[in-house]
């Protein structure tokens, strides 16, 4: 066969999609290397949420060039969402490239590679899927998708945020039928997955666009909490104005509904939080968290946060500290604003100065970080529930995994007894950054019913 070299940018959408293109191109005669110096192929799949994204992926290629001397046979591909933003002036960014493939075009990789070998020039495959209906057909597993698996349940987003270009570059909200994820989860489970992650750029949009037979996004929690063999249930990435009451009745009733939300915020300021176009204010959003909160105790937060947004003053950016403090976030992705192609927000004029835009973030870094002390010392001298995922590269340490909090746990003890997808109880003794170190306590538990509980 031949070997394919791949490396992903951005989200957890795009990591499932570079999953999805190895099993294609597994299909096609390609099985996957982890050394760029022995591919026939390499492809990279990018992201262009913020500039610093884009400048890593011109980076890369960059580096890669000189193999292509050498190899005069290897082909360079570029595909997700800067694909689809930039199209042809990547090709004339990077001649050296073969072929371009939007999002849309996941399932068309092997084509592609076919057409750029047969014919001899670059491919640029960058057109938006025009079908209703969102489907992604099923092809033979090439390996067991591990303890985590992810699904696809949606696709796009209809909330045109003033500063993002997923709308752009991913398409409108598009739904699969329920009935394919069920069969994909317990699909999945049948292979060894223990922990269903549901995926989405608006995950909590699900239903509203694209399915013949309706279902709403906490149903579809309901169904799948309902497949044997399914332990743990997560999902990724919610907007606060879809994030239902029926959602947190579903956080109170599942048991394998893990506690843990990532609720994504961008600001604790109502009139910055308007000129991103979120549509919600600062007190709507804690409506919900606190719902929340008070229907599930204890259950982890966080969030996506964006300072030094155009106009933003300073007190402005301290009511986002405020709303962290208020909120006690265990973790945040934190950014400082740059423009992007195409959105409303490139045409404001940004007054928040770059030196200015990096105290703000460092400030914000820096509570995120204290905050997330003093969350992790809550866990020390606890016994929490740990789903395995794998060993540890350190010596004093033998297993990692993560609690239903979402925290990386790393523990030693039962090297003879344990193995990925269990599920163990751990003595908690120490906490550093958003990881938790300690000892292995208990045998694995049948299964992760009382997840977080």
């Amino acid at each position: 066969m031949k070997h394919v070299y791949l490396e992903t940018f951005g989200c957890q959408m795009n990591v499932a999609d570079t999953d999805r293109m190895e099993l294609l191109l597994f299909h096609s005669g390609y099985t996957r290397t982890q050394h760029a110096e022995d591919a026939d192929l390499i492809l990279v799949n990018t992201c262009s949420i913020r500039d610093k994204a884009e400048q890593k992926v011109y980076s890369l290629f960059g580096s890669f060039r000189p193999l292509k001397q050498q190899n005069p046979d290897l082909l360079f591909g570029l595909a997700g969402c800067l694909a689809q933003q930039e199209q042809n002036q990547l090709l004339k960014r990077m001649p050296f490239l073969d072929f371009i493939i939007g999002p849309d075009a996941v399932e068309d990789v092997p084509l592609a590679v076919e057409r750029v070998r047969r014919e001899g020039k670059p491919v640029a495959w960058t057109e938006f899927d025009r079908e209703k209906h969102y489907s992604i057909p099923v092809v033979a597993p090439v390996k067991p998708p591990g303890p985590s698996a992810f699904i696809n349940i949606i696709k796009g987003c209809d909330k045109f945020c003033s500063f993002c270009v997923v709308p752009f570059t991913r398409g409108r909200e598009k739904s699969r039928e329920a009935s394919e994820i069920y069969e994909e989860a317990r699909q999945l489970v049948d292979q060894g997955a223990r922990e269903i992650i549901l995926l989405g750029q608006n995950v909590n949009a699900y239903g509203k666009n694209g399915l013949q037979t309706p279902v709403a996004f906490h149903e579809l929690l309901y169904g799948i909490a309902d497949i044997p063999g399914v332990e743990r249930l997560r999902f990724t990435t919610s907007h606060p104005r879809d994030f239902t009451a029926a959602t947190i009745r579903a956080y109170r009733d599942l048991d394998k509904l893990v506690n843990h939300l990532h609720l994504p915020v961008q600001s604790g300021n109502d009139r910055v939080l308007d000129r991103m176009r979120r549509n919600h204010t600062v007190d709507a959003y804690m409506e919900r968290i606190d719902a929340l909160k008070e229907a599930v105790p204890g259950i982890a937060l966080s969030t996506d946060i964006i300072v030094g947004f155009p106009g933003e003053t300073e007190r402005e950016f301290e009511d986002t500290l405020r709303l962290m403090e208020q909120v006690e976030y265990s973790n945040s992705y934190m950014f400082a604003y740059s423009p992007r192609p195409n959105t409303p927000a490139a045409l404001y004029e940004d007054s928040v100065p770059d030196e200015e835009k990096k105290r703000r973030l460092h400030a914000t870094i820096e509570l995120q970080s204290r905050l997330t002390e003093q969350l992790g010392q809550r866990f020390v001298g606890e016994e929490v529930e740990v789903l395995i995922e794998g060993r540890t590269a350190r010596k004093s340490l033998t297993f990692k995994g993560r609690n239903p909090e979402y925290w990386m746990v790393m523990f030693s003890g039962g090297e003879e007894d344990l193995k990925p997808g269990d599920t163990v109880r751990v003595k908690v003794e120490s906490a550093q950054n958003h990881v938790l170190k300690g000892v292995y306590c208990s045998r694995p538990v049948g299964t992760a019913a009382t997840a977080g509980r």
